[in-house]
C-alpha cells in the first residue's frame, strides 16, 4: 500500500502536476510529473502521487482494481522520485485488461518523464 504521506489529495496539486509538468503516455496509462520547485523544497517533503481512473476504464469494481494495482506499483517506484515532486497517473481503458502491461507501461513512462526532466535540468 502507498503510504499516506505520499498520497496526493488536493485538487490544486493534481492541476499543478497535469498542467505544469512533463508527460509520457503509453497504451494503458499516462504519467504526469512535476519536479520540485528549485532547491527551496525541504528534503523532508515526500513525493506525492495521485491517480485518475475515469468511468471509461470500466465499472466501479474494475476502476478500484486498477487503482489498487497502480498504488502497489507506485510504491515500488517511490525511490526514483525526487522529494517534493508531484506525480499523477491517469489510467486508460486498456489498463483494465492487462495487469502485466500496466506494470511495464508505468515503469517505462515514469522512466521517460524522469529522463526528460533530468535532461532539461542539465541544459
Amino acid at each position: 500500500m502507498l503510504p499516506a504521506s505520499h498520497r496526493m489529495r488536493s485538487g490544486s496539486d493534481f492541476t499543478t502536476a497535469v498542467r505544469g509538468g512533463r508527460r509520457a503516455g503509453r497504451r494503458t496509462l499516462v504519467v504526469h510529473y512535476r519536479a520540485p520547485e528549485g532547491a527551496a523544497t525541504p528534503a523532508e517533503a515526500p513525493a506525492r502521487v495521485g491517480f485518475i481512473v475515469s468511468k471509461a476504464v470500466g465499472g466501479s469494481v474494475t476502476r478500484n482494481r486498477v487503482k489498487r494495482r497502480l498504488r502497489h506499483l507506485m510504491q515500488a517506484e517511490l525511490g526514483r522520485l525526487a522529494p517534493g515532486s508531484l506525480v499523477v497517473v491517469r489510467a486508460n481503458p486498456a489498463g483494465a485488461d492487462d495487469g502485466a502491461r500496466l506494470a511495464s507501461d508505468l515503469t517505462g513512462a515514469l522512466g521517460s518523464v524522469l529522463r526528460s526532466t533530468r535532461d532539461q535540468a542539465r541544459s
